[in-house]
């Protein structure tokens, strides 16, 4: 598949009500261009990719907005937002904040949140000049998945 017909599948399964197949997922991630860490650095609102992955169900209940990168050393993974409206680490969910590495996923080498507290990373590829896709992987979920896919946009 080439880049612009990822780009397109992509926009695609993002608007799709229904269960998105994870396979398709891994062809449209195998298509887009790695980034690096400072690229990637700022504030993202997410949204995931519902294959049936328990996590999208998680994230879904408990108001997940997005993700935070200020610097290599200082990602917060877990942005909610509250109640009262406003935007917070959860920490407690996240059992801790994370960290940005380069690190070799599927072949390829690409920036990747390391989670401080639980053998989690979120692997990152881009989609486009404001919109990445992520792929969590960790502990448990097995050389091939099933993983948990999800998209950044720039807020």
């Amino acid at each position: 598949m080439d880049l612009d017909k990822a780009r397109a599948r992509f926009a695609a399964l993002r608007g799709r009500k229904s269960t998105v197949p994870a396979a398709e997922l891994d062809e449209i991630w195998a298509a887009l261009p790695t980034v690096r860490v400072e690229e990637i650095l700022g504030a993202w609102q997410g949204s995931g990719f519902d294959t049936g992955h328990p996590v999208h169900r998680r994230l879904s209940a408990s108001g997940w907005y997005g993700k935070t990168f200020l610097a290599a050393d200082d990602a917060k993974p877990l942005i909610m937002r509250g109640e009262d409206g406003r935007l917070y680490s959860d920490t407690e969910l996240g059992k801790g904040e994370a960290s940005l590495w380069m690190v070799e996923f599927r072949g390829e080498v690409t920036a990747t949140m390391v989670y401080d507290g639980q053998p989690v990373l979120d692997h990152f590829k881009a989609v486009d000049d404001r919109t990445l896709m992520g792929v969590m992987n960790g502990k448990g979920f097995g050389e091939s998945g099933p993983f948990y896919y999800f998209v950044l946009e720039r807020a």
